[in-house]
């Protein structure tokens, strides 16, 4: 750290400094308090994705087993990924991703040479690639609001503990110089008229 000018200039800047810090200082804190609170609802919403993914996986398992047992149907091809739908929406300042559906590749079976069950099979298997990227963009937002929460945080840290502290103390340091300094010129002013009187004084009795 420099070392400050012990000038009335520098305390001006110090104090315009303090002004501006504890003036942008709440709406940091108030900024870091609505992303806490977004954080949190970002976890409680990835918890209930995950038990949804959790229930439709257990429902595709009871039939897993009839998946090899018809070959004309390519169960990974009717249920690849063409792309996955996102929406973002701007919260306390950060893009944060909203699932928005899933785009399959085109995929064309014949349901008069298919079993009935595997129409339903390749629903079942749609709903939990649905369920499994709504997870992943669950994840993605609360990992994009966190890492926000974590740099306002620093920012909230670095204002509380160092700059406003430190902007304090430099007041106060030039203060007491100034203070000192002119407690010095004023006691040199004091000497200096008492050899002023007393040399009047002299010449006085002389006369």
């Amino acid at each position: 750290m420099a070392e400050i000018k012990l000038t009335k200039n520098e305390l001006r800047v110090q104090q315009l400094r303090l002004a501006q810090l504890d003036k942008y200082l709440p709406t940091l804190q108030l900024k870091k308090a609505m992303l806490q609170a977004q954080v949190q609802e970002a976890r409680l919403e990835l918890e209930k994705l995950q038990e949804q993914y959790r229930v439709q996986h257990r429902q595709v398992e009871e039939y897993a087993a009839l998946f090899s047992s018809h070959g004309t149907i390519e169960f990974p091809e009717a249920v690849k990924i063409e792309k996955i739908n996102k929406r973002f929406e701007n919260i306390a300042g950060v893009e944060v991703p909203y699932f928005d559906g899933i785009t399959f590749a085109p995929y064309n079976y014949t349901l008069f040479d298919t079993p009935a069950w595997a129409d339903s099979s390749i629903r079942g298997l749609r709903k939990l690639a649905e369920a499994s990227a709504a997870v992943e963009v669950g994840r993605e937002k609360k990992a994009a609001l966190e890492r926000e929460l974590r740099e306002v945080s620093i920012r909230v840290n670095l204002f509380e503990k160092i700059l406003i502290p430190r902007a304090k103390r430099n007041i106060k340091k030039i203060k007491v110089f100034l203070g000192d300094l002119q407690l010095t010129a004023v006691s040199q002013a004091k000497i200096a008229k008492s050899k002023i009187v007393a040399k009047h004084a002299r010449s006085l009795s002389y006369a």
